[in-house]
C-alpha cells in the first residue's frame, strides 16, 4: 500500500478532480514563473556586485584624493629632493585620474545592470500576477459552482418536502 492509494482513498474525487485540475492548469506558468524568479534573483545579485565595486571604485579615488590634498607643499631642500616630490605627486595625480575614471565609467555599469533587474522584477510580477488572477477566477468559479450545487440541492429537497405534503393531502 503506498501513500498516493492511501491519499485517493482519504480524499473525496471530487476535492481530487479540483486538485488535479489546479496542478495542470498553470503547470507551465508556474515554470515560467520560477525561471523569471530566478532570472530576478540573479539579476539583484548581479546589481548587489555592481553597487559593491562601484563603491569600492569611488573609495579607491576618494582615498587617493586625500592623499593629494593632505601632501606637504613644497617640503623638498635640493633639486633632487623637489624632482622625486614632483614625480610622486605626478604618479599620484594619474593614479587619481584613472580611478576617478573608472568610478564614472562604472556607473554604466551600475545603471545597466539596475535596468536588467528592474526589466525581470517587473516580468516576475506580470506572470505572478496572471497567475493570481488565475487563482481568483479559478476559486470564484468554484464557488459559483458550490453555489448552484447547494442550490439545486435544497430545490430538490423542497420539492421532496412538497410533493409528501401534496400526498398526504389535507387534514
Amino acid at each position: 500500500m503506498d501513500r498516493h492509494s492511501v491519499a485517493r482513498r482519504a480524499t473525496p474525487q471530487k476535492a481530487c478532480a479540483l486538485s488535479a485540475a489546479r496542478s495542470t492548469a498553470d503547470r507551465g506558468l508556474r515554470a515560467v514563473a520560477r525561471v523569471r524568479g530566478v532570472r530576478e534573483h540573479d539579476s539583484r545579485l548581479g546589481l548587489q556586485l555592481a553597487l559593491a565595486e562601484q563603491q569600492a571604485l569611488e573609495e579607491r579615488a576618494n582615498d587617493l584624493a586625500e592623499r593629494l590634498s593632505s601632501l606637504p607643499g613644497d617640503g623638498a631642500r635640493t633639486p633632487a629632493e623637489l624632482l622625486t616630490f614632483r614625480a610622486g605627486v605626478a604618479a599620484l595625480g594619474m593614479h587619481y585620474r584613472e580611478a576617478f575614471a573608472e568610478a564614472v565609467s562604472h556607473d554604466t555599469v551600475v545603471e545597466g545592470a539596475r535596468a536588467r533587474w528592474q526589466s525581470d522584477k517587473t516580468q516576475l510580477a506580470a506572470v505572478e500576477n496572471l497567475l493570481a488572477r488565475r487563482a481568483e477566477r479559478r476559486r470564484i468559479e468554484r464557488t459559483k459552482a458550490e453555489a448552484k450545487e447547494l442550490d439545486d440541492l435544497a430545490s430538490v429537497r423542497w420539492a421532496r418536502a412538497h410533493q409528501t405534503d401534496h400526498q398526504a393531502g389535507p387534514r
